[in-house]
């Protein structure tokens, strides 16, 4: 019963630490407003293609390669690279929703690879993961194999419940935008991407250049 109890207990703890990190704004929140817009499934696909890249992560960790995502040279690589593809999917989405006047054109790649994409290219998604994550990771094995897998599903849904909020709510309210309502959010939408695009990339070059130092 106490281990049930602490189980349980653990599983609220999982919840919270989840929602603080899901529901902050960053490039995932920013892609799933900008896709929903056309589609209200699209927090979904974009919850399944953060799954794709964060399940086998979590598996890594638990099978204890938490210090390869912890390293420098992962961070200035993924740092260098996700920067590079964040400021490209700003330039798409804007370049694309100048293009119409009715609203966002849908983009070359599907919910499905923009969650796959803008989860891979987050290095502080990975630093959260060999940091934050893995703490979560250890104290989940505590409770065998099958607290882990129950620990890792419960986060995802976390990631799944937020992103279909946010989905849907932009879709049923898109009839009230206005043209400047409208600009407003593709407009922010699209500093988030390379906002955190550009401070990726300056980050990682700061690394290259205290690991030269």
């Amino acid at each position: 019963m106490e281990v049930i109890t602490d189980f349980f207990f653990f599983l609220l703890s999982v919840i919270f630490i989840s929602l603080s990190g899901v529901m902050t704004p960053g490039p995932l929140f920013a892609v799933t407003v900008a896709k929903s817009f056309k589609s209200k499934i699209a927090g979904v696909q974009i919850s399944f293609g953060h799954g794709v890249v964060e399940f086998p992560l979590m598996f890594l960790i638990y099978f204890g390669f938490a210090q390869l995502l912890a390293s420098i040279m992962t961070q200035i690589i993924i740092g260098l690279i996700g920067g590079i593809i964040m400021i490209y999917m700003g330039y798409r989405m804007i370049k694309a929703e100048k293009k119409t006047s009715e609203g966002f054109e849908e983009s070359r790649h599907s919910s499905l690879i923009t969650g796959i994409l803008m989860t891979g290219a987050n290095p502080y998604f990975l630093l959260w993961w060999a940091t934050i994550g893995a703490a979560l990771i250890v104290k989940a094995t505590a409770f065998g194999f099958m607290g882990f897998l129950v620990f890792a599903i419960t986060h995802w849904l976390c990631d799944l419940f937020w992103n279909t909020f946010v989905s849907v709510t932009v879709f049923k309210s898109r009839r009230f935008w206005t043209r400047r309502v409208h600009n407003v959010i593709f407009s922010f939408c699209f500093l988030v991407l390379v906002g955190f695009g550009a401070w990726f990339i300056i980050s990682a070059l700061l690394q290259v250049a205290n690991f030269l130092a």
